[in-house]
């Protein structure tokens, strides 16, 4: 499967939108749950099970530490930047396609 047709999880989607700005996993949480308006909660496995997996793709990588500080940051890459865009295009299809098919019911 190419990259340019995956379908993302919410949690995937929301995870690459945080990363825009280095986050550390806690904040990933935080964010994701502040942009839903509280509708998205990660679970700590959730969260990391996804991470290892977009790190594994090249979507995100992680910072390099401060010495003594375990909170690993990571952050957006440019392939990952790319996936997240088009998600954002296959949404929006999704959006127009269905306003479409529900307006014309409506008539």
């Amino acid at each position: 499967m190419s990259n340019e047709n995956i379908a993302l999880t919410e949690a995937v989607y929301y995870i690459l939108l945080s990363l825009h700005s280095p986050l550390h996993g806690y904040g990933i949480m935080q964010k994701t749950s502040e942009m839903s308006n509280g509708r998205v909660k990660l679970a700590a496995g959730t969260l990391y099970g996804a991470i290892n997996a977009m790190l594994d793709k090249g979507w995100i990588s992680a910072l390099p530490g401060e010495q003594g500080n375990r909170k690993k940051e990571y952050e957006i890459t440019a392939l990952g930047k790319k996936i997240a865009e088009n998600e954002l295009c296959r949404l929006r299809e999704l959006l127009a396609n269905g306003e479409f098919i529900i307006e014309e019911g409506r008539k």
